[in-house]
């Protein structure tokens, strides 16, 4: 494995998770609700942010490798799922959006592994409406992580359930798109 700016972005978001996740877990006479909310928000959006700063740098300055494209995206399903899972803990989402995103992911990711054994990823590459499906789900725990604000609610928690149900519907679409794009292959 070479070493190089985009994959320790990539290692300082796995590295980020069990921050992340600690931050839950801190009693609440420590630290007050607010508090964790806005640091798991930043969190997050810091993670968001580097996901896509690795890639434009790793294209930009032509380090691009293997192992940069096999880390990226376990890295960023590995703070979705967190991140999803501590938001049903939370009570702030649904357990059915957790479960279509987590499954999905599961699901696409061991369709590009098989399809890559074939030879065939670009079959499965990621499509717009893919982005479409990610931009939506960052928003939205994004929103239910920030859960407050300082200055009082604003209805985030409605907005980012609202796009929560997008990203799941967008999923589920997304899903069965890269489904029917693999079964060419296999005609």
């Amino acid at each position: 494995m070479q070493w190089n700016i985009p994959i320790g972005l990539t290692w300082m978001r796995i590295a980020l998770i069990p921050v992340f996740t600690a931050l839950f877990y801190i009693p609440n006479t420590w630290i007050a609700e607010e508090t964790v909310n806005i640091t798991a928000a930043a969190i997050f959006a810091v993670a968001g942010i580097t996901d896509w700063l690795d890639g434009f740098l790793a294209r930009h300055w032509k380090q691009t490798s293997d192992f940069g494209a096999f880390l990226d995206p376990v890295a960023d399903k590995l703070m979705v799922a967190v991140a999803l899972i501590l938001l049903v803990k939370l009570n702030r989402t649904l357990d059915l959006y957790a479960m279509i995103i987590i499954g999905r992911e599961i699901t696409i990711s061991a369709l590009r592994e098989w399809m890559a054994q074939m030879g065939k990823r670009n079959s499965v590459a990621v499509a717009y409406i893919g982005k479409l499906k990610t931009a939506a789900q960052m928003a939205a725990i994004f929103l239910l992580l920030l859960h407050t604000s300082p200055v009082g609610n604003f209805g985030l928690h409605f907005i980012g359930n609202l796009l929560m149900f997008i990203a799941s519907v967008l999923t589920v679409w997304s899903m069965f798109y890269y489904l029917k794009m693999a079964w060419k292959e296999f005609q």
